[in-house]
């Protein structure tokens, strides 16, 4: 086969650690390596067209494999890249080759993070746009109606995506056991589907808080288009900065945006939101490693985010005076999910490539590595997601549900508006 290259060596050193799978590796001069076990599942085939990609991997580790995916140097020749994470995560190729230091690495993490820290109120703002402010336009292709972008909550098997993100709201309404007229804050409202779920089939009131502008203002205009701007209200503004108290309290996929440093001041905050005996429901990506955010993610998908761990949330809950009644884990759910939005971007990519010319070839490739690898992070990596039902003040009311059936979610969730 000819002396490798150092890069080649190391990559190949490293997919000598699989033994449930099995690879194929074709380099750029269409010599093939095998590595893994013939007979077991998945086996998949990585194409390595770009020589310059092993160097990119020895210096950058995960981020440069990722990189050089997005350049083009390198596919699986089904696209599955689901399966090829997924086999990294079975075989620890993935977290050994996160383990790589170099200097160019610790230089890119360093300065990156520099420029994102959502310490500072004006990062926060800017990490949310850059994701979050890609357009409405585009995201509607990838999302379900009700412009859900957080797991859904699936129950059968043949559960369309808008029935999941449905019948999450539905499970998130019955864990707060919502009354009509009561009030409702939620952090991170999105496009205000979980408002005006709740509005059209609880009666509340509600306050949805979003840092994005185009979020706010699709918001407004389908709660206006459904006849509830009586009942709920869009506001821009960081959750730091908002006043008053409410019956109850929930967040869907923010957390993850704070900051490790703002773990207790986002629960504190939730304290002071809550009236005396309110309820809350903190919904969140939630990781098993020390690895909160990958170099290349942080980069290029979510700027300054920081998956918590389990136990920091439970430990800044209780600081802030915030027991826990129940957690739940989603974690196989979001993988669903996830399939269901990849397969949506792929099938309208043509259609978003119209919207706009900085959806171009180097933006698909970074979308699809994105909605495919963290599918095969929840699927068998250390990413899960919870519910975490909490409440202000010491007693828990009996008549408040600890947990909720499946059953009563899915009829509900068909019987809605």
């Amino acid at each position: 086969m000819g002396q490798l290259s150092v890069g080649e060596r190391y990559l190949n050193g490293l997919f000598s650690l699989i033994e449930d799978g099995y690879l194929t590796v074709t380099n750029p001069k269409g010599q093939i390596s095998t590595f893994g076990n013939p007979d077991s599942q998945p086996q998949v085939h990585l194409i390595i067209r770009n020589p310059d990609t092993y160097d990119r991997v020895l210096t950058f580790g995960a981020l440069g494999f990722c990189e050089a995916y997005m350049d083009g140097w390198w596919d699986e020749a089904s696209n599955n890249l689901v399966e090829l994470i997924g086999l990294f995560y079975r075989n620890k190729v993935y977290s050994k080759a996160t383990s790589l230091v170099t200097p160019q690495l610790i230089f890119k993490v360093l300065t990156q993070r520099l420029l994102t820290v959502p310490t500072l109120i004006q990062n926060s703002r800017k990490n949310v746009q850059y994701h979050y402010d890609l357009g409405n336009d585009f995201y509607q292709k990838i999302l379900d109606p009700t412009l859900t972008y957080s797991c859904g909550y699936r129950i059968h098997e043949t559960d369309s995506l808008e029935t999941m993100q449905r019948q999450k709201y539905e499970l998130i309404c019955q864990k707060l056991a919502l009354k009509p007229d009561e009030t409702l804050i939620d952090i991170g409202c999105g496009w205000g589907g979980m408002l005006v779920y709740a509005a059209e089939n609880y009666g509340i009131r509600g306050t949805g808080i979003t840092l994005s502008l185009e979020q706010a203002a699709l918001a407004k205009e389908r709660i206006a288009q459904r006849g509830l701007s009586d009942r709920i209200s869009i506001e821009i503004v960081d959750y730091r900065e908002i006043t008053g108290q409410y019956d109850k309290f929930v967040s869907i996929g923010m957390f993850e945006h704070v900051g490790k440093d703002n773990f207790g001041t986002f629960m504190q905050k939730a304290a002071e939101l809550l009236k005396p005996n309110g309820v809350g429901v903190l919904h969140t990506i939630v990781t098993e490693s020390n690895e909160r955010n990958g170099a290349w993610v942080d980069k290029y998908i979510f700027p300054g985010g920081c998956a918590p761990q389990l136990h920091e949330l439970s430990r800044e809950l209780r600081l802030a005076k915030l027991p826990v009644a129940n957690c739940e884990n989603l974690k196989p759910h979001y993988a669903e999910t996830l399939k269901y939005w990849a397969d949506n971007f792929v099938a309208n990519w043509n259609h978003i490539q119209a919207l706009d010319p900085k959806y171009t070839e180097r933006f698909y490739r970074m979308w699809y590595l994105y909605l495919q690898s963290f599918e095969a992070s929840f699927r068998y990596g250390s990413l899960h997601v919870y519910q975490l039902l909490f409440y202000k003040g010491k007693q828990w009311v009996l008549n408040m549900p600890l947990e909720v059936s499946a059953t009563t979610v899915r009829s509900a969730a068909a019987a809605s508006k």
